[in-house]
């Protein structure tokens, strides 16, 4: 008060210099709620947990929003449903959410037997959520093998599928294409050979499969994860889909989707190159958008999250 005093003397009322000191405590305050706020936006989403039932096989998701289109996400190798945990919290003021657990992980069941995990399990899979969601279409967006299985889902059930989204996958046609004509993507799909050896999955610690998550709480979930995951299950993935040598291209006529395709990919992919993504909108009837990332990798939802999404709800708010 005395400082007010002071500054009163030299032409300042004393009523303005405490409206000032009002609005100074108003901002401080405003600021202390932003501050919250992103922190809050910092945590994780708020979500429910569901089962799906597919033909005996329980099927985990996470579900997050009250209104709008629903918005199915399916995640990829090694990972589970907290891999879109910032793409749920973007989300979720415009559109329902649901994020799966691919069987074999996580608190989804983990079948027994090579063929339970067949790209047509896969999208039954899919399809079951989007039913115990009680909806008959979806947004279907997925990344690694999650991209792979949402290629096949929109193929296969175009009329369950409103829109597709695909992170640093590409078409099946064009992954094929390069792994029979490019050296550097035969090379780099070693990993690949490798997991569908006899016995691969032995080899594998859900400490090393969660050693690319960036954070020591984030690790910790995904370590937590992985230990309730089956590893030879996660292997059949490969085992069972994933092509063999000697690769050759696949020159059949593909199914032309005519849903609006949203393709977004790290370029610093060591797995998938980009070279896969070219002619992707030969083989499409609709509407392509095509985003590529530099200084993002495979898991470029992670790498870029902010990025990732605001594109990918601008895009679904295109039409709207």
């Amino acid at each position: 008060m005395a400082n007010a005093l002071t500054q009163a003397k030299r032409g300042n009322s004393l009523p303005s210099l405490m409206s000032h000191t009002t609005i100074h405590r108003r901002v401080a305050a405003f600021a202390a709620l932003s501050f919250a706020a992103l922190a809050a936006q910092a945590g994780d989403a708020e979500v429910t947990h569901h089962y799906a039932d597919n033909d005996g096989v329980k099927i985990h998701y996470v579900m997050a929003g009250d209104s709008g289109p629903l918005v199915v996400m399916i995640h990829g190798f090694p990972d589970f449903w907290y891999s879109w945990n910032e793409q749920i919290k973007a989300l979720q003021s415009t559109h329902r959410v649901a994020a799966i657990d691919q069987r074999g992980y996580n608190r989804s069941d983990k079948p027994v037997g090579l063929d339970n995990y067949a790209i047509p399990k896969l999208v039954s899979d899919v399809a079951a959520v989007i039913r115990d969601m009680g909806e008959k279409k979806a947004v279907i967006v997925g990344h690694d093998w999650g991209g792979m299985v949402a290629w096949s889902f929109a193929m296969s059930k175009p009329e369950m599928t409103d829109r597709l989204a695909v992170l640093n996958l590409p078409h099946p046609k064009g992954l094929n294409r390069e792994l029979a004509n490019n050296p550097d993507q035969q090379r780099n799909s070693q990993y690949a050979r490798a997991f569908q050896l006899p016995g691969a999955h032995k080899l594998l610690t859900a400490e090393r499969l969660a050693g690319w998550v960036q954070g020591e709480a984030k690790r910790a979930k995904y370590i937590e994860a992985m230990k309730r995951s089956d590893f030879e299950a996660m292997l059949n993935y490969y085992k069972r889909n994933y092509p063999r040598p000697p690769y050759e291209e696949d020159t059949s006529d593909p199914v032309r989707l005519k849903m609006p395709v949203l393709l977004i990919h790290g370029l610093d992919d060591k797995a998938l190159l980009h070279g896969a993504l070219n002619r992707t909108w030969e083989w499409l009837d609709g509407d392509l958008t095509l985003v590529t990332i530099p200084g993002a990798g495979h898991f470029v939802h992670h790498d870029k999250p902010s990025l990732v999404s605001r594109t990918l709800k601008m895009w679904l708010l295109r039409d709207r």
